[in-house]
């Protein structure tokens, strides 16, 4: 049986110890924010932070990560506060969203280690894989997010979850429906 902690939580896992880390948070933990992509550490779609280094799930075994610290995108913000997360919806660095949860951890802990990273520190240090093309608004977001991390910026950007719809367009108004004639 392997232990770990997971987002903030003890966690035993009574599987193979050389299942992927990435099945063993999705099938057993239910975590399924973690996605799969290529299975061979090529894509990053898998990338959670362990012990604060961004890590491809799909390579880590179980076994591996026996007794360390996991944070998948479900424990980095309940509420989706966090800079990387804030500065991805302001920079519009999201499009079809397969790869983004890779990318927001890939990010965090860059932002964790390096709050001021340079476009080269950004590309070295998320190397995630992304159909739709995102890059250039990618390294605006990230720049951004270090900014807000040190707290010389703020973001108004998406609503957190659960509020209304009327809220929401009072607190963003891009977010407001056309009115009609």
């Amino acid at each position: 049986m392997s232990s770990m902690t997971v987002n903030e939580r003890p966690v035993k896992f009574d599987l193979p110890p050389d299942t992927p880390l990435l099945w063993a948070l999705r099938d057993a933990a239910n975590l399924t924010g973690t996605k799969y992509g290529c299975g061979v550490g090529d894509c990053g779609a898998c990338t959670v932070i362990v012990d604060g280094e961004a890590l491809r799930s799909c390579l880590i075994t179980i076994a591996e990560a026996e007794g360390r610290y996991v944070t998948t995108i479900e424990g980095l913000s309940r509420d989706r506060s966090h800079p990387v997360q804030q500065a991805m919806v302001a920079q519009q660095a999201i499009q079809c969203g397969f790869c983004t949860p890779g990318i927001v951890m890939a990010a965090a802990a860059l932002i964790q280690r390096n709050a001021a990273p340079s476009k080269d520190e950004i590309e070295a240090a998320v190397p995630n894989l992304c159909r739709c093309g995102v890059y250039p608004r990618l390294v605006a977001a990230i720049q951004q997010a270090g900014r807000v991390a040190q707290r010389k910026e703020r973001i108004s950007a998406a609503p957190a979850p659960g509020i209304s719809a009327k809220d929401a367009a009072r607190s963003v108004p891009a977010m407001a429906a056309p009115k009609t004639p």
